[in-house]
């Protein structure tokens, strides 16, 4: 009985494979592995780190010559001069104008390209457009900078005859067609991942295609929406090539776009061409530019977390 007992209970007892057991080996191979994940995923915290340091850095050294106050409150711009002044308020309007013309063009074609994807073209139409799309993406922006430059900016004076050849509208303009892709592809995600289910309820309840895509899919992937609208405004403010080809290089506090204006990036661009001295003030006040401009996308993308958090959907 005994015996039948301990043949019966080694017969239950989980036997473990030569393969699967544990060896040290395999164990030692995995675990490298996982450090090198490791470090892969923080290879792009300690980058971000490393260059929020040397922004701070820098910009301490250019804030204990340049009072907060006068960079702030400052209408003039002008640190490459005999007297220089560090007012930044002249490039960041230039910056806000590029990006408001740009977003006016963008948002607007964006959202009805992915809603038109998402709701209403056919299978072969959708796969057509959205890497067309996605290949106008990939265009490299000194393109972009001369075509608004050679084309944009002709075809507006011809309109609009007293236009000066550097002004910020044709760069919005352009900025505003480069980051349709962004926003049309990232939206239309978001509009698929509605489930099914919400689009036949509508349709149980009367209502056509128009109506389900304005009052029911739109509304269920706003927080992706958002994120693709947070996603455009932080391409079309660091937007650099574009800008310093056919806005201008001279700093002008205006928020007028048919004028030639500077943006935080163009100057940034204009002074690391130049032959200033490292660890000069011209040179340090590219770093308190930066910072300016880091900020503005930090508290965007903030924001854009905080209206994601807050209109999420879960399915």
């Amino acid at each position: 009985m005994n015996t039948a007992t301990q043949v019966l209970n080694k017969s239950l007892t989980p036997q473990i494979s030569a393969r699967l057991s544990k060896n040290f080996t395999r164990h030692l191979k995995e675990r490298v592995i996982e450090f090198i994940l490791m470090l892969a995923a923080l290879s792009a915290v300690l980058t971000t780190a490393a260059i929020v340091g040397i922004l701070l850095y820098e910009s301490y050294g250019f804030f204990e010559f340049v009072p907060v106050s006068d960079f702030l409150t400052d209408t003039v711009w002008t640190p490459l001069f005999e007297n220089p002044r560090y007012g930044i308020l002249p490039l960041v309007s230039g910056t806000l104008t590029v990006t408001g013309v740009a977003l006016l063009i963008a948002v607007p074609i964006g959202t009805i390209s992915a809603i038109y994807l998402s709701e209403f073209a056919s299978h072969r139409v959708r796969e057509t457009i959205k890497p067309v799309l996605e290949l106008l993406a990939g265009v490299p922006t000194i393109v972009f900078g001369f075509f608004a430059l050679l084309f944009i900016t002709p075809l507006l004076q011809k309109i609009m005859p007293g236009l000066p050849t550097f002004n910020m509208l044709s760069s919005g303009i352009v900025i505003g067609i480069m980051i349709i892709p962004y926003i049309a592809s990232l939206s239309e995600d978001a509009m698929r991942a509605v489930p099914m289910s919400m689009r036949e309820g509508s349709y149980a309840m009367g209502a056509t295609r128009f109506q389900t895509a304005i009052r029911v899919v739109t509304p269920a992937a706003i927080s992706g929406i958002v994120a693709a609208y947070i996603l455009g405004i932080s391409r079309a403010i660091g937007e650099t090539m574009v800008v310093a080809i056919a806005a201008g290089q001279q700093p002008n506090l205006t928020f007028n776009p048919m004028d030639a204006a500077a943006t935080i990036t163009a100057y940034i661009v204009q002074v690391a061409m130049g032959d200033l001295p490292h660890g000069s003030i011209g040179y340090q006040s590219i770093f308190a530019a930066g910072l300016v401009l880091m900020l503005m996308t930090l508290t965007l993308n903030i924001i854009g977390h905080i209206t994601r958090k807050k209109y999420s959907e879960r399915y």
